[in-house]
């Protein structure tokens, strides 16, 4: 006799220990976070459905909405207020990634204890270090105040229970990949424990008006750790940049629903903590009386922010048949093609048989099109070993036809430039209203542009030379 199949309501479903996926058969592989081994049965799904319930609040016309809950309070730091779009929102939630390293824990830190004052109490909340850990980096960094509070917790029902007793105004949470909740199945950091932790402090942000400051780990391709979940249901979402080795710091916006998304915030790691720079291009720049061969200065936009820097290019004779070709905060692929350009119509043949190195000053990376006509400068200069005239900023794309294309903010660029003493700039065509004292000078293609490389003096003849020494 045939064997009667279940009912269709009561087969078994199968679950994702780590992420919580659910699927009708077996699998060895979860296919929502790849992990093995962690599917598991779980039993008859339970058929739920949703009736109508009481209102929290009665909707109102969008004109009597009282807009002032959501003013923006100042973090007193004014480069993270700029690419906030003017401070924390009570209610935001904000999540803060970066590499480990980069120095999220010291400015969030530094944060926490500028945003605190008599009437708003902050908490930071360490889940990776001890409490006295982070006493000592308040100490080395000047973070210390009264009303900032400091609790080491990773159990997410702790993490309520401290909003309870501090009543803060501003909670930091380093970080989101370090807590867990009893109630979810699963280590801290998988995907199921971050989407509950995230999930349950942003409904205790909205519903208290706290500001929520969330830190985020990377994966190796620098994206943030953990569901994509996350960074839908967070209000901003920022990434922290910079080299390890360098000063220079980048918080650059990504999400932000209270302001833009091309705003970035400079920073200077140093050893007394983290600090805000209103004119970073100082730290792009090397200081020298007369110019030298293989250097050329551009001006970049970091999102709405105007940066001067330099480009240096450095060529010398191979000793391999393969010539090196070695970047430092360039694209090799635009390095690359600069140099075949500069070789098919700039007429400049050294370049093919001989080491290339070019870099950047202070760290920086340039990675817009508009740096191509400072590199190419800069490899044409090296090449040649002639200096590019002192005080001049070049500022362009430069395309496979060797020629030099317009790009966007130039007016901006040239008012940056101007601003910090620059004389002379090379433009792409049309570059609109230009700051006045200062010489734009309009190129069509590379060879054009090339033509401000002085021509080397010609040298005596030998045999003359001579003559007058004998005389």
């Amino acid at each position: 006799m045939a064997r009667k199949a279940p009912a269709k309501g009561n087969r078994p479903t199968y679950r994702c220990t780590e992420c919580g996926w659910q699927t009708a058969k077996w699998l060895g592989r979860c296919p929502e976070c790849h992990a093995w081994g962690t599917v598991e049965e779980s039993g008859a799904p339970a058929v739920r459905t949703t009736t109508p319930g009481r209102v929290s609040s009665t909707a109102l016309p969008i004109a009597q909405v009282d807009g002032r809950q959501a003013t923006a309070r100042s973090t007193q730091v004014p480069e993270l207020d700029r690419v906030l779009g003017g401070g924390l929102v009570p209610g935001a939630v904000v999540l803060l990634a970066g590499e480990p390293g980069v120095g999220k824990s010291t400015l969030l830190l530094d944060v926490a204890a500028k945003a605190a004052s008599e009437e708003h109490r902050t908490l930071y909340v360490t889940a990776e270090e001890s409490a006295s850990q982070v006493r000592l980096r308040a100490d080395r960094i000047g973070a210390l105040h009264d009303q900032l509070y400091l609790a080491a917790e990773t159990d997410l029902a702790a993490v309520l229970g401290q909003l309870d007793e501090v009543k803060p105004s501003l909670l930091v949470l380093d970080s989101v990949q370090t807590v867990a909740s009893a109630e979810i199945d699963g280590a801290p950091g998988g995907m199921a424990q971050v989407r509950e932790v995230a999930g349950a402090l942003i409904r205790a942000s909205k519903e208290r008006g706290i500001a929520t400051l969330l830190v985020g780990h990377v994966t190796k391709d620098g994206a943030i750790a953990g569901p994509r979940l996350l960074e839908h249901l967070v209000d901003v979402v920022l990434h922290f940049e910079g080299d390890r080795h360098a000063r220079l710091r980048l918080v650059r916006g990504v999400k932000n629903r209270y302001g833009a998304t091309d705003e970035v915030g400079c920073f200077e790691l140093h050893d007394e903590g983290i600090t805000g720079l209103a004119d970073p291009s100082g730290l792009f720049l090397t200081r020298r009386d007369e110019p030298v061969p293989g250097t050329c200065l551009t001006v970049t936009l970091e999102g709405r922010r105007p940066l001067v820097a330099e480009v240096q290019a450095l060529t010398v004779d191979s000793q391999i048949p393969s010539p090196r070709r070695t970047t430092s905060g360039l694209e090799t692929s635009r390095v690359s093609m600069m140099l075949a350009v500069l070789e098919q119509r700039g007429r400049i043949s050294a370049l093919g048989k001989r080491d290339i190195y070019s870099a950047t000053v202070g760290g920086v990376r340039l990675s817009e099109p508009a740096a191509d006509l400072a590199v190419a400068l800069a490899l044409a200069s090296a090449a040649s070993d002639i200096p590019l005239p002192k005080n001049l900023v070049a500022i362009g794309e430069v395309g496979l036809a060797g020629e030099v294309r317009r790009v966007t903010g130039v007016q901006r660029r040239l008012s940056e430039a101007a601003r910090l003493g620059f004389t002379h700039a090379l433009v792409p065509g049309d570059p609109g209203r230009t700051p006045s004292g200062m010489r734009v000078r309009e190129v069509a293609d590379i060879g054009e542009a090339l033509r401000v490389l002085p021509s080397r003096p010609a040298r005596r003849p030998q045999a003359e030379d001579a003559g007058t020494g004998d005389a």
